[in-house]
């Protein structure tokens, strides 16, 4: 007679496992293609600096150490650039770790977590591991309505999840928008601006989010990462900036040596090397143009993007389209994770890669009826 195994919290039976894009490898080994090209992620197809993998050679003949368990020398040149102290600050695996320390940090069984809907998913496991209640707010025109996540606060709610660029709809709220937002947030809510895509931004009317930090907005924490535009999604490194009470919170949940040395030492170089980031920005609008200009040849609507990625209607089933591309070497991401059947979700690429996107993608919307 087989025994029953240990139960595990009732909290997490609710909690669906985050299914991430397709990796390469995987479409080679299942499909025998060699030539796959991934637009699903939101990874720069330039890769990393080169100043951050010559320092990864240098250094790794010390992996044998245990990492800096408390980032040292990256704190101090992120505290450099961006005009903060150093324990305003905190380094995680990822700032999906950044996020899952913010519900074991903050959130109580039965506390509420307020975020838009559709946003980035881990928002929701935050508030689930905990056995805490998800507050969806609908978006309004592919865009987070501020006003209503502000009118779905509760004596309950403990978090605010605001994802600027949202993701995936690569929409941006504005300077005034969040100043009459954080104005009505009470000052026991802790409001979670999830900047990963910052970098990308080209309009003027995006906030300027380290303001609310230095200006005495305790209430307010600051996600970015090192995954996007930077080129280190392979090594998890994301940080948050935020007054030193809330740092020091989060520091009391994290797990000692949580983010790798050579993760520590690529980021620190990566951080330096601003040709790079520049040459990424422009590749990323060069990208941006020719897909609107093709999506808008091809009779697709989407939606204008302030970052790396692009939510685009293709009027047809997206798991049929995304089926079809995959056989034919073409990575993305469907939308109806996200709540829209029609929708995908495509990482900017290279020049040779958007094209490659836009000749397959055209061949299979003549196939999809």
């Amino acid at each position: 007679m087989v025994k029953p195994s240990p139960a595990c919290r009732e909290a997490i039976l609710d909690i669906k496992p985050y299914v991430p894009g397709k990796p390469i490898e995987e479409v080679q080994r299942e499909l025998g293609i060699k030539d796959v090209i991934k637009l699903a992620s939101n990874e720069n197809p330039l890769g990393p600096s080169p100043d951050a993998v010559m320092a990864i050679r240098e250094a790794a003949e010390k992996i044998y150490l245990y990492p800096d368990g408390n980032c040292y020398y990256l704190k101090q040149a992120l505290a450099a650039k961006l005009d903060v102290g150093e324990d305003q600050l905190i380094v995680g695996n990822g700032t999906d770790e950044i996020l899952k320390l913010l519900g074991e940090a903050f959130v109580d069984p039965g506390d509420e977590v307020v975020v838009a809907d559709p946003t980035f998913s881990e928002y929701e496991f935050a508030a689930q591991v905990m056995g805490g209640r998800v507050m969806k707010v609908p978006c309004r025109d592919f865009r987070l309505d501020l006003e209503a996540m502000a009118g779905a606060v509760s004596p309950r709610t403990r978090l605010i999840f605001v994802c600027n660029p949202n993701n995936p709809t690569g929409t941006i709220v504005s300077r005034d928008e969040l100043d009459s937002f954080l104005d009505r947030v009470p000052p026991r809510i802790l409001v979670v601006l999830d900047e990963a895509y910052y970098e990308y931004v080209t309009s003027p009317e995006y906030p300027d989010s380290l303001a609310y930090v230095r200006g005495g907005r305790p209430n307010v924490i600051v996600l970015r990462t090192f995954s996007k535009i930077y080129g280190l999604a392979g090594l998890r490194v994301g940080y948050g900036i935020a007054h030193p009470e809330i740092i020091n919170s989060l520091n009391r949940v994290r797990e000692p040596f949580n983010v790798n040395s050579l993760a520590q030492i690529a980021a620190r170089a990566a951080l330096d090397d601003e040709a790079h980031v520049g040459k990424s920005k422009e590749v990323n609008n060069e990208g941006k143009e020719f897909l609107y200009e093709q999506f808008r040849a091809l009779g697709l609507k989407y939606v204008p993007t302030e970052s790396n990625f692009i939510f685009v209607d293709i009027g047809r089933d997206s798991r049929e389209v995304f089926k079809k591309m995959l056989a034919k070497g073409v990575i993305v991401r469907t939308g109806d994770i996200f709540g829209f059947t029609t929708f995908l979700r495509i990482t900017i690429g290279t020049r040779r890669q958007n094209q490659r996107f836009i000749d397959v993608l055209r061949e299979v919307l003549s196939e999809v009826p």
